[in-house]
């Protein structure tokens, strides 16, 4: 990974080792934090649940179909030629053992998204945000932004994460000006880190830690105030606080 200047390489003050008088970080609740389970996270523009294959799976695949370009950087899914094979897909989601899907729903009860919880380590408390795929139908909304929110106050405020990752594609320029904005921090890019669909990927390492979150959360809900948004639902001020691009995630990460 690429090396970061000395004062970005710890996020703590490091106390002496008591024994050897060497640096070493600080004692920590070593607690594991809670695994992701059934969950219905409702906003005010829609609500991030629990993917079902059988409630969301043609919904989202009226969403997504005809938009091959969606899937480009998804390391080994997509895209699909035809509706049973995208429900195939779609119903593996909701097996793997380190992973937990979601699925993002419009107020009109129409699920526009697919997100997912992975790579989870309650041990470390370490968890990823990634599987994530936005319609165009959800792209550039209000709720592409609060189904991050959601999901972000999920992890840290209810299963107690300490570290949250987003980990691209380093060419997806797309998800990179998103996941900014939303208040990531940029590690550095791992180098061929993975052979996704029969080429190299270098991946962009992002994080958001539980110090880092009152401040995102605030930021946030300054966004999503009713205040923030005219008639037409068009923000009046940008997540200034997250970065002041107005990109939304419109191509997968993970």
């Amino acid at each position: 990974m690429q090396s970061t200047p000395d004062s970005q390489a710890v996020t703590f003050q490091p106390e002496a080792d008591p024994r050897t008088g060497l640096p070493v970080g600080p004692v920590v609740d070593a607690s594991p934090a809670a695994r992701p389970g059934a969950a219905s996270l409702v906003g005010r523009f829609g609500r991030v649940e629990t993917l079902d294959p059988k409630r969301h799976g043609q919904p989202l695949w009226e969403a997504l179909e005809g938009h091959d370009r969606l899937w480009t950087y998804l390391p080994s899914s997509g895209p699909f030629a035809s509706g049973p094979e995208f429900l195939a897909w779609l119903a593996g989601r909701v097996e793997p053992r380190d992973s937990v899907a979601h699925a993002i729903v419009d107020l009109s009860g129409r699920a526009v998204g697919v997100a997912s919880l992975k790579e989870i380590r309650p041990a470390m408390r370490v968890i990823e945000i990634g599987h994530l795929v936005y319609s165009p139908a959800l792209q550039r909304t209000p709720l592409a932004t609060e189904a991050q929110y959601l999901l972000a106050r999920y992890v840290f405020e209810t299963l107690g994460y300490r570290r949250y990752e987003w980990i691209c594609d380093a060419l997806n320029a797309t998800s990179r000006r998103a996941v900014a904005r939303l208040g990531f921090t940029f590690e550095g890019i791992l180098r061929q880190h993975m052979i996704a669909k029969g080429r190299n990927r270098d991946t962009a390492l992002y994080s958001m830690l539980d110090c880092e979150w009152p401040a995102r959360k605030a930021a946030f809900e300054r966004w999503l105030a009713p205040d923030n948004f005219d008639a037409d639902r068009r923000q009046r001020a940008p997540l200034n606080a997250l970065g002041d691009s107005d990109a939304s995630p419109s191509g997968p990460a993970g």
